[in-house]
């Protein structure tokens, strides 16, 4: 059996692999201190002190975020494009707390006191939108704008 074709692939396409992921995780964790910034409540400090609600919330944007990075990784056409689509998820993320805080009145502050039911929207709000955004970002007919 002849592995000289599929490794030759492997070996050309390794480097682009590379590149792309590195893009990707670069976009993941800077949108994650991002969001972390421009949040009102810490994440982060409430997570090391046991708080489960401020946990199920930042783990609504943790997959939030992956989720279209990773449709991004699957029908971008080049890095511009995945980094265009990495900032529109992060701009339509923060947008989706600030709904949900419309909804859910003092959204931080109910966090911050481990509400968990408001994490839980939240969480929930996020992934939604992640799975819409990657599915707008999957759609054949976006591809007229990436070749612009």
């Amino acid at each position: 059996m002849d592995f000289s074709a599929p490794l030759n692939a492997f070996v050309s396409g390794f480097p682009n692999f590379i590149i792309q992921l590195g893009v990707a995780l670069g976009l993941f964790v800077a949108s994650l201190v991002i969001y972390v910034l421009m949040t009102p409540h810490k994440e982060l400090a409430l997570i090391r002190a046991g708080n489960p609600s401020a946990a199920l919330a930042f783990g609504g944007v943790v997959v939030g975020l992956a989720i279209p990075l990773g449709a991004c990784l699957t029908y971008a056409f080049g890095l511009w494009d995945i980094i265009l689509w990495g900032v529109v998820t992060l701009l339509l993320q923060l947008l989706a707390f600030r709904f949900a805080d419309i909804f859910l009145h003092g959204l931080p502050r109910r966090i911050a006191e481990g509400d968990v039911a408001a994490a839980v929207f939240l969480m929930s709000v996020k992934i939604a939108l992640a799975l819409i955004i990657a599915g707008a970002i999957a759609d054949p007919n976006m591809a007229m704008f990436r070749r612009g």
